[in-house]
């Protein structure tokens, strides 16, 4: 693979506020065309590293290049190329949905403006709304109008940090699908989400907690990588069977999913043992596959939270 391929290649970014290591030797290559998904809870890091790829935060430690510019001393050039949508919407709202893109295209300077932002609303499906106030849009023509100004400067990369946050499952899986073209259009696309359907429409995913990097590849790598094994669990009282499950010897997760519990464990024999309990009699037990939800709630409970020991 040529090095025009690697669009994002990192190594060992770190970053520390006030004490606190907020992202911890994180390494990241992303090749040219994917849809790279972030993952990982609330203040685990994942915007910090978004934040530091796009130049607008250096790193403390670590180096390495986003569209082949340096990180650390090529931020302005990596800036120009980069489309980033940030979690709160961020366009103006006494505006319209053509007089933003306007202002944007102006920003970046692009020549024969008025044909880029009507190739834009046209693509993005905003044409017909074009005159409406940005204020006045749902949530899913908001997210919509976002992708937009980050498309009006035809970027490499798109960093979007969960950009669907809030919106309702048809506009999410309307915004997926736009995604998955703009990839196969040979933009890499980087996105950080909470949603495990939409980090299955993902080619591949980094699962960060608490600053580091806990795990990545495919979802068949990353799944066959946590080693789990995971049962459904069913029958009377589920409640006082998931205290009892979650305390067992080498059960590594127990959640509810609607009438039943899932149920992971590194071994079958753990699961057996724990199911052998007299107060479990009543309860029926069938295998079924691994989700990513199990594995990264496993992977959750075995990473160090690091606001442990920081600065008060």
């Amino acid at each position: 693979m040529s090095g025009s391929d690697i669009i994002i290649d990192v190594h060992g970014l770190t970053k520390s506020f006030d004490g606190r290591v907020v992202v911890d030797h994180v390494d990241m290559r992303v090749e040219r065309g994917r849809i790279y998904g972030f993952l990982g809870p609330n203040g685990s890091g994942k915007t910090t590293t978004i934040r530091m790829l796009c130049g607008l935060l250096t790193p403390d430690e670590g180096q390495g290049t986003c569209l082949g510019y340096d990180i650390r001393t090529e931020a302005r050039k990596i800036k120009r190329e980069v489309g980033y949508m940030t979690q709160k919407f961020g366009l103006y709202e006494d505006l319209s949905i053509e007089e933003n893109l306007d202002f944007f295209a102006r920003v970046y300077g692009i020549a024969q403006r008025r044909e880029r932002i009507k190739d834009t609303l046209d693509r993005l499906g905003l044409y017909s709304r074009r005159s409406q106030l940005a204020g006045s849009l749902s949530g899913g023509w908001k997210q919509r109008l976002a992708l937009a100004a980050c498309l009006i400067h035809d970027p490499q990369l798109l960093l979007l940090d969960e950009p669907t946050a809030g919106v309702d499952p048809a506009a999410r899986r309307d915004f997926w699908d736009q995604i998955h073209e703009l990839a196969a259009g040979g933009m890499t696309v980087l996105v950080s989400t909470h949603y495990m359907d939409e980090a299955e429409r993902c080619h591949q995913l980094a699962y960060i907690a608490y600053g580091k990097l806990l795990a990545r590849g495919s979802v068949a790598e990353v799944l066959a990588g946590a080693g789990l094994l995971t049962w459904s669990v069913s029958g009377p009282d589920l409640v006082a069977a998931a205290k009892l499950l979650r305390v067992a010897p080498g059960i590594r997760t127990v959640a509810p999913f609607g009438a039943t519990l899932h149920v992971s464990a590194d071994e079958a024999q753990a699961m057996s043992a724990a199911m052998a309990q007299p107060a479990l009699a009543g309860l029926q037990t069938a295998r079924i596959e691994t989700s990513l939800e199990d594995v990264f709630i496993s992977m959750m409970q075995d990473a160090k939270d690091n606001f442990e020991g920081a600065q008060a």
